[in-house]
């Protein structure tokens, strides 16, 4: 029996720590977070973050073998054997790489952290998502003490979604473990291999080399968001021409050398992840004296950035060069459905760019208002913030929907016509609701990639 120790209990650490715990049960596993009411909710049934199946999970293992903690820190260092690091590292706002790397300081005050209580030798695992070559920075810290004390750190980023997390955890494609090649590296690598090893198949669990597990998690995260992109920036041209971007996107998707994943296109990509990953995969290659590298991957994020501009452009001109004093009832604040995320999200972006038009916003989201109001700082004093999609439609110039919750889709949207100023739009930013049927209802009817239903003589881009 182990003792597992993960600094952390976010997005990353709770779900995955509660998956080891339920599946591991001869291992103790502790999660420490210094945030007290972060703690609280993880010890209750109203957990800190919304994702499908994760409370069922918690109430399985939570008290058996999984527990929750904001105190003793310090023994809790002190008696584990593996010790999982998943603190926050935001994009660096200050000095040398602002906007592009990684801020590391939560990360290093844990490592010093780890040393200090440290007695024996233990596994330290990288579970949050570092720029390459942090792993050395770490045994630099661990490794030069005058304990006598033997860190051995290994790389094992994440690659669940947010959203299907749980089912990602418990059937992962790959699970990805970086180590040394030294006697005592491999034996680290092996005690984590046979950690997965009860529940994930033998040959989903890879090993490699330590740098080459921290640069796939970049690697991996900007090549998803450039598929985003790139079916995002054909979207603007079908919009021009006339084509269907879910027919372009079945179409090219059906050639096994590129696949249907990641070719749906919307008003963005939003998250944690994404936009960090290739903004440290920018610096670093930035830093290498790679800068046609670099001004490839920042392309993906600035397509990005575009896409959220380009919606509310649309918005403008759609609505007669105006949306001054009118209400318009916004579906959706997480970054995409089955999460209460909003970090980076494309709906917040969206909010912002309407709020710069004096637009009258009222924001509706089943799980994810609390963060909304949150991320969006000062500009929440100047939204209403609306748990019923029915009340938020009431006396609204249009919608827009912009988080892919499966509970919009099946709103009656007569009754909510019924209750809006006319003429009414309806700008859906996921392509989830029934074009066809809203026209008919009488809606003016914008999609991503289509050309707009309208039932007067007026194109948006004209």
């Amino acid at each position: 029996m182990a003792k597992i120790l993960c600094i952390g209990a976010g997005y990353v650490g709770g779900p995955t720590m509660a998956v080891i715990a339920l599946h591991c049960p001869q291992h103790t596993v502790t999660v420490f977070d210094i945030n007290k009411k972060k703690v609280a909710e993880w010890n209750s049934d109203q957990l800190p973050i919304y994702e499908p199946g994760l409370l069922e999970v918690v109430q399985q293992a939570r008290g058996r073998n999984l527990f929750f903690t904001a105190s003793d820190i310090d023994r809790h260092i002190a008696e584990s054997e593996i010790i999982f690091v998943s603190v926050n590292t935001p994009t660096k706002t200050f000095g040398q790489g602002a906007g592009r790397t990684a801020d590391l300081q939560y990360w290093e005050k844990t490592a010093r952290m780890i040393l200090e209580h440290s007695s024996s030798d233990k596994i330290i695992i990288e579970k949050s998502t570092l720029p390459v070559r942090t792993a050395q920075a770490m045994e630099n810290i661990l490794n030069t003490n005058a304990k006598g004390l033997h860190f051995e750190v290994l790389s094992n980023p994440e690659f669940l979604a947010e959203g299907s997390a749980i089912q990602d955890l418990e059937n992962p494609d790959r699970v990805l473990i970086g180590g040394h090649d030294t006697p005592g590296g491999k034996k680290a690598v092996q005690t984590i291999v046979d950690l997965y090893a009860n529940w994930v198949p033998r040959e989903r669990i890879i090993t490699t080399n330590l740098w080459s597990s921290e640069l796939s998690k970049l690697v991996a995260n900007a090549f998803l968001a450039q598929r985003i992109s790139s079916i995002n920036a054909i979207s603007a041209l079908c919009e021009k021409t006339g084509a269907d971007v879910e027919e372009v996107a079945y179409a090219i998707g059906m050639d096994s050398r590129i696949g249907p994943r990641f070719l749906k296109a919307s008003v963005g990509f939003g998250g944690s992840c994404f936009k960090k990953d290739i903004l440290n995969l920018v610096y670093l290659c930035e830093s290498q004296g790679l800068p046609e590298a670099a001004a490839y991957w920042e392309q993906v994020i600035r397509m990005n950035e575009y896409q959220e501009a380009r919606f509310v452009a649309n918005m403008v001109s759609a609505m007669f060069n105006t949306l001054a004093g009118k209400r318009i009832a916004v579906y959706g604040a997480a970054f995409k459905a089955n999460t209460s995320d909003t970090r980076e999200s494309p709906a917040l972006a969206v909010c912002r760019g309407l709020l710069a038009e004096k637009a009258e916003l009222v924001l509706c989201d089943p799980h994810a208002l609390e963060n909304a109001r949150l991320d969006l700082g000062d500009d929440a004093r100047l939204v209403t913030f609306e748990i019923d999609p029915y009340i938020a439609a009431e006396g609204a110039h249009a919608i827009a929907v912009l988080t892919e919750w499966e509970d919009f889709t099946r709103l009656d949207y007569k009754r909510i016509f019924d209750s809006m100023v006319n003429p009414s739009f309806i700008f859906d930013g996921r392509n989830i609701l029934d074009r066809a049927k809203l026209f008919e209802m009488g809606f003016n009817v914008f999609s991503i990639g289509k050309e707009p239903l309208l039932h007067f003589n007026q194109h948006p881009t004209e």
